[in-house]
């Protein structure tokens, strides 16, 4: 089933942007923001304008996928994926949560981390200078969301 591409005006875009700002401090996004389907947002930084974009859709071109997976919508908070993490890494200021070396291990394997953190809602995770991710903190834990692909594979 084909899903055409969105490219999302500059009051939707603002709108995340204000999201965003709220949950991590970030001021802008530098690109397009486009969707396919309900949830996830794609951020183009490349050559093509939007007209030229619009023009590929337009035509059917069997396109996988325009720029990278930035982030997605739940329960009206935005997650930010890895790439938007680290895309936006020098603006980030707000709910950031700093890991020590085996936590930093532990979450690089995809567990979830049994901890209190004093941040409700999406954190950004970091180690020393890396943005590892964003993950979801309740009261008691903070959910993983790295892709098993990518998620470190245990020694053995």
């Amino acid at each position: 089933m084909y899903l055409p591409i969105k490219i999302l005006n500059t009051r939707e875009k603002a709108e995340i942007e204000n999201k965003l700002k709220t949950q991590f401090g970030i001021k802008s996004i530098p690109g397009i923001l486009l969707k396919r389907g309900a949830e996830r947002i794609f951020l183009y930084q490349g050559n093509f304008t939007e007209k030229e974009i619009k023009k590929l859709d337009y035509l059917k071109i069997n396109v996988e996928r325009v720029g990278v997976y930035f982030c997605k919508f739940q329960n009206n908070e935005i997650r930010l994926s890895i790439e938007g993490v680290q895309i936006l890494q020098d603006q980030i200021t707000k709910n950031i949560f700093e890991l020590n070396k085996e936590q930093s291990e532990i979450w690089m394997k995809g567990n979830e981390l049994n901890i209190k953190t004093g941040i409700k809602g999406f954190a950004i995770m970091k180690y020393k200078n890396d943005f590892l991710g964003c993950g979801k903190a309740s009261e008691e834990k903070i959910t993983n969301f790295i892709p098993k692909n990518r998620r470190l594979k245990e020694k053995s």
